[in-house]
C-alpha cells in the first residue's frame, strides 16, 4: 500500500538521498558525471531546498510504503500568477518505476491544483529522457522548447509540456 504525504523540512535528508540514486539512473546516458554533480548541488543542497520551499513557495510530497520511501515530487501553484501549477520536480526511484508511484503522484498533484482553482499542469523535461512518453500518455502535450543556462557552462534543454485540467 502506497502512502503520500506533504514533506517537511526533516525531510529533506529523504528527497536527497532519492535524488542521489535516482538521477545517475535518469540522466547518465545523457548528461555528463559533472553535470548531473552540479545540479544536485544546484537543487537539492539543504539551502537550495530551504529557499525552493521558504521562499519559492515549491511543495514537496513523499511516497512510501510499507518499508521505504519510492519518491518525490514538487510543485508550486498559481506559477508565475496565472491559474497553472508547475511542477518543478518527480523523481521515483529506478525499482519503484512501472507501479503506480508517478502516476499516484500526478493524481495529487492534479486534485491540489483543482482545488486551487489552476486549470493547467506544466513541467519540463530534458529533450532526451524517456519520461516524456510518459508525460504524453497521461494527456501532457508538447508547448514549446527552452534552454536554460543553470551555470558553469551547462544548459537544460528541455521540452515544456502542459496538461489542460478539466
Amino acid at each position: 500500500m502506497l502512502h503520500i504525504y506533504n514533506a517537511t523540512s526533516s525531510d529533506f535528508p529523504i528527497i536527497q538521498e532519492i535524488a542521489y540514486v535516482t538521477w545517475p539512473d535518469t540522466f547518465g546516458a545523457i548528461l555528463s558525471k559533472e553535470q548531473i554533480s552540479y545540479m544536485l548541488e544546484m537543487m537539492y543542497s539543504t539551502a537550495s531546498l530551504t529557499e525552493q520551499t521558504s521562499k519559492k513557495g515549491h511543495q514537496f510530497l513523499l511516497v512510501k510504503d510499507e518499508t521505504k520511501h519510492l519518491g518525490y515530487a514538487s510543485y508550486e501553484l498559481n506559477y508565475k500568477g496565472l491559474s497553472k501549477t508547475k511542477i518543478h520536480k518527480i523523481y521515483i526511484l529506478p525499482e519503484a518505476q512501472g507501479k503506480g508511484v508517478g502516476k499516484l503522484l500526478m493524481n495529487s498533484i492534479t486534485a491540489i491544483a483543482k482545488e486551487n482553482q489552476d486549470t493547467i499542469l506544466s513541467l519540463n523535461v530534458n529533450r532526451d529522457n524517456s519520461a516524456f512518453d510518459f508525460y504524453k500518455n497521461i494527456g501532457f502535450e508538447k508547448v514549446g522548447e527552452e534552454n536554460i543556462d543553470i551555470g558553469d557552462g551547462f544548459l537544460m534543454e528541455d521540452f515544456i509540456m502542459d496538461k489542460k485540467l478539466v
